[in-house]
């Protein structure tokens, strides 16, 4: 049985993390199908390079976010 999106995200969602640059990870939909998303800091190519184009046959796509930081709880 091929494991479900929310599988995959949980199985590479920390090696993700590691890559410097990569701010997150979620689930999205690409053209109408569910996908990976790869939240990062900036536009660098070289970073675009470190993100896989599919994992575990879903689509990675990449969204530029900026830096991302946790709000002071209040």
């Amino acid at each position: 049985m091929s494991p479900t999106i929310e599988q995959v995200k949980e199985q590479y969602e920390s090696d993700l993390l590691r890559i410097n640059g990569v701010v997150g990870v979620g689930i999205s939909k690409c053209e109408e199908k569910p996908c990976i998303k790869v939240y990062l800091e900036n536009e660098s190519p070289n970073l675009k390079k470190q993100i896989p184009k599919q994992l575990d046959g879903f689509k990675v796509d990449t969204q530029v976010t900026g830096a991302i930081k946790a709000q002071p709880q209040q």
